[in-house]
């Protein structure tokens, strides 16, 4: 028999009771429980209560809730308001529900020039290449100068990627500082031992490779875009790409005065202008044996920003715990910002993010409401993040991860909440990363008892772990993971619930058409919801604090 809210309630109320008549409480192996005040709080959850916040953070009247902006500022006012309804402990600075993340704002100027040219010693070449901007590349300037040129050979490195225990190095040695790197976006994926195959990991991630380029004293980096290699097309690189764009405040790392993007066409026409052929080094790439070409061409740029230093927030709100264990945490986060409005975007130009990402704050505040309104209190306190700058890099969360509201080796696990689709009765859950924690046997025992099968990442190619809030509180040694529905729902086959993921990822994933609409069900999110809360109440009352297994990659971090 397959769930829906009702009987999910009636399910999970049965075994408790029955476990209850046994030992007074359903008890995990090491003594945590849902006690009948934490069922009767679970079963309080309401759909209509998520519609409500979503309707509302995905209204036209906040602009898209773009970070910095009046509209981003306006939802974290309305999210503050309702942990402060709900009675919950402020947690941010000074006594008040926001904690201030300091950036700073850069627009491309219009007069930004980006050009490739013959090297000097090549005599006999096409002329410059110049390219259009939105259109053929996109470009940031991250040291935060109001104007910058570049004149810099092109290498081309590969993946450029360094990670010596997969024994793969693209740079080879060669000094690439003051160059500009052309490279790959992913990860090579021909041998299923390597870099756990297609499954992406943070070297595959656009960050990564800005972060390394910049380490190795490059000045610049271009990424080709390929559609299957990025998981997403040119239009989601030119929307995320076209406008202001947050970068944390200068502190000293090193930053790149061009991190930028172009188009596999482009890049096809610069490699036949140095007389190569891409596919050939694309292929040449693959290989562990690679060694970085520099080609017979410079980039030759002029790169304007208008720089606009500001405040956004986080919004962070605490239930206390009781009792030994009140001084350590469990958190909840979802990210509130999206894209805002992009002006030279003709017609619709407000990126109303109602599924990215106003679902997931949804979650969290219905979340926050049942944990609030419980007859009985976690011994651990209860952390509830609504976090700014996901969609600028994970900047929001990465400040509190940096800044947590107790210190990170008291955080005992965080659950992240990001794009949750109305779409029906689950039937499965994507817990991904949940299987590098200890806490995963719990997962397995809730979903069991929610009647969830727990599904893999459906496109682990995508690398989505390292996409989101989760991945910042990670970093630190949080132990964290996402919560989603799978794709199989009630009334649907599998391929129904992967041609959902397409539309929405094709037409809608950082589109204006990520729009509210009446008539969307929500039994996917209320049921996440509750499952979120059944998985935070048991980690909030273990009583050993949650770990990564020996030997991940974040394990390091935790100790």
């Amino acid at each position: 028999m397959k769930f829906g809210p009702s009987s999910i309630f009636a399910s999970v109320l049965l075994l408790i009771t029955a476990a209850a008549a046994q030992e007074k409480s359903r008890k995990s192996h090491d003594g945590s429980y849902l006690p009948p005040a934490a069922i009767a709080a679970l079963q309080d959850i309401r759909k209509e209560n998520i519609e409500t916040h979503v309707r509302f953070l995905s209204h036209d009247l906040l602009e898209g809730r773009g970070t910095g902006t009046r509209g981003g500022d306006i939802a974290a006012q309305y999210i503050a308001a309702q942990f402060a309804l709900y009675g919950l402990k402020p947690a941010g600075d000074n006594g008040t529900y926001l904690q201030k993340v300091p950036l700073v704002g850069i627009t491309p100027g219009a007069d930004t020039r980006f050009s490739l040219v013959a090297s000097a010693d090549s005599p006999g070449s096409p002329a410059p290449m110049d390219l259009r901007m939105l259109e053929d590349y996109v470009v940031y300037d991250q040291t935060q100068q109001t104007a910058s040129d570049i004149d810099a050979p092109i290498v081309f490195v590969g993946y450029g990627i360094e990670a010596p225990e997969y024994s793969w190095d693209d740079y080879k040695g060669v000094d690439v500082k003051g160059k500009v790197l052309l490279m790959l976006v992913n990860q090579p994926s021909n041998d299923p031992n390597l870099f756990h195959g297609k499954a992406l990991t943070y070297y595959g991630r656009w960050t990564y490779k800005y972060e390394e380029a910049a380490r190795r004293g490059a000045v610049g980096a271009i990424l080709i875009h390929k559609t299957e290699m990025a998981s997403y097309g040119w239009p989601v690189v030119r929307n995320s790409n076209s406008d202001e764009k947050a970068y944390p405040q200068l502190d000293g790392s090193p930053r790149l005065k061009a991190a930028a993007w172009i188009q596999l066409e482009i890049a096809r026409k610069l490699a036949s202008s140095a007389g190569l052929d891409l596919d050939k080094m694309m292929a040449d790439a693959q290989s562990r044996d690679f060694r970085p070409v520099q080609l017979p061409v410079r980039l030759s740029a002029h790169i304007t920003s208008k720089v606009r230093p500001f405040e956004s927030n986080n919004v962070i709100a605490v239930l206390p715990g009781v009792g030994a264990l009140k001084d350590e945490g469990v958190m909840y986060t979802a990210h509130y910002d999206h894209l805002g409005i992009r002006p030279g975007m003709p017609g619709d130009n407000i990126y109303n993010g109602a599924m990215d990402n106003a679902t997931g704050c949804g979650i969290l505040l219905e979340v926050a409401r049942a944990y609030s309104e419980a007859r009985q209190k976690p011994r651990r306190s209860v952390f509830f993040a609504s976090v700014t700058a996901e969609e600028q890099s994970l900047l929001g969360s990465e400040y509190l991860g940096k800044h947590p509201p107790i210190p990170a080796e008291k955080i005992s696990l965080d659950l992240n909440y990001d794009n949750v689709r109305p779409l029906g009765s689950p039937e499965e859950v994507e817990v991904s990363g949940a299987e590098r924690t200890t806490f995963f046997p719990f997962v397995q025992r809730a979903a069991e008892d929610f009647r969830f099968r727990i599904r893999p990442a459906a496109h682990p190619e995508a690398g989505y772990y390292y996409r989101s809030d989760h991945f910042s509180l990670a970093r630190v040694g949080i132990p964290a993971f996402s919560i989603n529905e799978g794709i199989k729902f009630k009334g649907h086959d599998d391929a129904w619930g992967l041609a959902q993921d397409d539309d929405f990822l094709h037409h809608h994933y950082h589109q204006p058409s990520d729009e509210y609409h009446p008539g969307w069900d929500w039994t996917s999110d209320a049921a996440m919801a509750r499952f979120g809360f059944a998985l935070g109440w048991q980690a909030a009352n273990q009583s050993r604090l949650i770990e990564w297994k020996k030997g991940d990659e974040f394990d390091r971090a935790r100790h």
